[in-house]
């Protein structure tokens, strides 16, 4: 779901890349929505049904019709995002223009993975998924900015319990420099004639 809805925030977004999960999956619910607005229509009475020599063919309903006319721009944008993703221009959804032929290419075309790493159309959302970015869908609980995990790492990467600011172990015997802590010895007092002694 939270596929769809990306795709439907970035309503008339033509530029950039998006995977082949974002693409395919904001089909599947266009289709499963087509599906059910074609069932309420049908209940409704908005549909008609036209005899053919072989069975029924049932026209767009009103529902189905409004709907598919709110996803025309956010389909064809994500259509282009996706030709993007392979290196192509989004203009190369004008083959769908060319019966069977150019639906057939588009298919195959929507279908391939992406190019790795950045192209002239953006970075490689795969890469950017694992990140941490949001773009990609995954979760960033767990880990900072850099990609560690919080619990039992500082900023830098070390570990907190057992050491000061500068990484040395605080047991031991070392003072925040790292240094030993060497007890200062100083000389024996030396006995003068005729002093009383301790």
């Amino acid at each position: 779901m939270q596929w769809y809805l990306k795709v439907l925030k970035q309503y008339a977004d033509f530029n950039g890349r998006a995977r082949r999960t974002e693409f395919w999956m904001f089909v599947l619910f266009n289709i499963l929505a087509a599906i059910v607005l074609s069932i309420i229509d049908v209940l409704i009475g908005t549909a008609s049904f036209s005899s053919t020599g072989t069975g029924f063919a049932m026209s767009g309903g009103l529902l189905t019709t409004i709907y598919q006319l709110a996803v025309l721009i956010p389909s064809l944008a994500v259509g282009a995002r996706r030709l993007h993703d392979t290196g192509r221009s989004g203009w190369w959804q004008l083959l769908a223009l060319i019966p069977i032929v150019g639906a057939i290419i588009l298919i195959v075309w929507w279908a391939t993975d992406g190019q790795p790493g950045a192209n002239e159309h953006g970075m490689n959302p795969k890469q950017d998924a694992m990140a941490g970015y949001p773009q990609g869908g995954y979760p960033q609980q767990g880990y900072q900015q850099g990609g560690y995990p919080q619990q039992g790492y500082d900023q830098g990467g070390y570990p907190q319990q057992g050491y000061q600011q500068g990484g040395y172990p605080q047991q031991g015997g070392y003072q925040q420099g790292g240094y030993p802590q060497q007890q200062q010895q100083y000389p024996p007092q030396q006995q003068y004639p005729g002093a009383p002694q301790a």
